[in-house]
């Protein structure tokens, strides 16, 4: 396969790149709500908030739409991979019903602002499918169907797609969207501006004090006052309620490459076969369409060889669909809650004024969009009817999916733990070819060490500055990750990634 001239950014990004940064504020400011993040669950949520009146500040550590969401793949649907029928079993048919209700409400209301706002974002209607090859599956894959449908989704089962192999079988979802997601948020904010929003980029808040009013400071030192805080951050920078014992990162890759428009599925499609495997595509400005892969997920800093993962990924599209040249590569990251449902309202179970959203579990662009309408109803006082299906304070869905907590809670005191202990012996820094990195023992210090292509070393502290954990080394991103909780920084230590909000320490090696 050839891979000439090929992006290493998201296809969002490349076709859409930010523009002119908005400064942070220089002085106190005052506001009704301030939320922290910009993605699509931040802006969804200023968005509703203004629209009803109310002074919104969003509070940007990098870029607008430009972190997670910025590196989706943009399946905005109700369908997510085998959902219905685990929560018909642990929540019962009217927790399904909620959850169906919800994530359709969000389509809505995105196909509104489309239209109430002139959005040009290629949105497209197409049908959505969970499939298998294994014939093993089918019976899954029948009652995930039957779920559906019995929640209120245009379902079915079929055995016949479009796909360019045979399948066992799939579940089959009518009326979903795929979208630009950045055109479609840069004309939001536009929109949040036009409310009296305030944006602003490239300002990290690294801490916050509950009250009334609510008091963040941002890393300039700068504080904003508000009525009422939400943290949408992807993975929480603050946590008042542990929510990280029930949050597991995962990061999955992306590439994508055109293919002639008769080769190209008009559906969307996932598999959860192959270490996932889930496919779209998207029109291509000259003509013919991108067919845009995702897959081969794994927890930050466990990687292993994260190239040869791109190579599979690519073998796989071009022997399916034809794709005989990659124009760009990606990995977008997310997180699991344990019990398969969002965490959605309020912070903790004393918060009064600071509300959460995470734990989208791959599905954060129909999640993010029902994020902003349930914490807007919250904070303005009307309630949501699945309010107490996404409430995060909830214990007895965690304790019905208790297996599912303790594996992940056994994963990460494994890193925890073991990451305290005296390391094995490793190579000295001389031993690092140009572009790679690894965690060495440095006068009894644990430092992540990376070799540049000019062959110089940079080293910071091995520790991630959320809990400790040891980072690992991305060699096909070049970054350190954590497997405990997903933090993820450059090579010289800044944070690329929460919920880290400081910079790993910097090391000397005396060379």
């Amino acid at each position: 396969m050839q891979q000439q001239a090929l992006t290493q950014r998201s296809y969002w990004l490349d076709t859409l790149p930010p523009g002119e940064p908005a400064p942070g504020p220089e002085a106190e400011l005052t506001v009704d709500v301030a939320v922290i993040g910009a993605g699509i669950a931040g802006l969804s949520t200023a968005w509703e908030l203004v629209r009803r009146g109310h002074g919104v500040a969003v509070l940007e550590a990098d870029r607008l739409a430009a972190g997670v969401t910025g590196h989706t793949t943009a399946k905005l649907s109700a369908l997510h991979t085998l959902v219905y029928d685990r929560l018909r079993r642990t929540r019962g048919r009217e927790a399904a019903r909620l959850y169906a209700r919800s994530q359709t409400d969000a389509i809505r209301a995105a196909a509104d602002h489309v239209a109430d706002l002139g959005i040009a974002c290629d949105w497209e209607e197409a049908p959505a499918h969970t499939y298998a090859e294994d014939p093993g599956q089918v019976s899954a894959l029948r009652a995930e169907a039957e779920a559906a449908a019995q929640a209120g989704l245009s379902a079915s089962f079929v055995t016949e797609t479009e796909l360019p192999f045979p399948v066992a079988g799939a579940v089959r979802v009518e009326g979903q969207v795929q979208f630009h997601p950045r055109k479609y948020l840069m004309a939001l904010a536009d929109a949040i501006r036009r409310h009296g929003g305030h944006l602003y980029e490239g300002t990290r808040v690294v801490r916050l004090r509950e009250g009334e009013p609510c008091v963040l400071t941002t890393e300039q030192g700068v504080r904003v006052l508000a009525r009422a805080v939400v943290v949408a951050t992807h993975y929480p920078v603050f946590d008042r309620a542990l929510l990280f014992t029930r949050l597991s990162p995962r990061r999955e890759l992306v590439v994508a490459g055109p293919v002639e428009e008769s080769l190209a599925p008009e559906g969307m499609y996932i598999t959860p076969e192959q270490n996932t495997r889930s496919v779209r595509t998207a029109p291509l400005p000259g003509g013919g369409r991108l067919l845009i892969v995702t897959g081969e997920h794994f927890t930050p800093g466990t990687g292993g060889d994260v190239e040869e993962r791109y190579r599979e990924l690519g073998t796989w599209a071009a022997r399916h669909f034809g794709v005989e040249r990659l124009t760009h590569r990606w990995a977008a990251q997310d997180n699991d809650s344990t019990d398969t449902v969002p965490l959605v309202g309020p912070l903790h179970p004393a918060s009064r004024h600071v509300y959460v959203a995470t734990g989208f579990g791959g599905w954060g662009i129909s999640g993010g969009i029902m994020a902003g309408r349930l914490l807007c109803d919250e904070i303005t006082g009307r309630p949501s009817p699945w309010s107490d299906l996404y409430d995060p304070r909830r214990v007895r869905p965690v304790l019905r999916e208790s297996g599912h907590f303790l594996k992940h809670q056994a994963q990460v005191a494994r890193h925890f733990l073991g990451d305290r202990l005296p390391g094995p012996a490793r190579p000295p820094a001389e031993g690092l070819a140009p572009g790679d990195g690894a965690v060495l023992t440095v006068d009894g210090r644990r430092c992540a060490v990376y070799r540049d292509e000019d062959g110089h070393l940079h080293a910071v502290s091995a520790r991630c500055t959320h809990l400790g954990c040891l980072v690992g080394f991305n060699t096909a991103e070049r970054t350190w990750e954590c497997p405990c909780h997903g933090s993820r920084f450059d090579v010289d230590g800044q944070v690329l990634q929460g919920p880290a909000v400081r910079p790993l320490g910097q090391r000397d090696l005396g060379v």
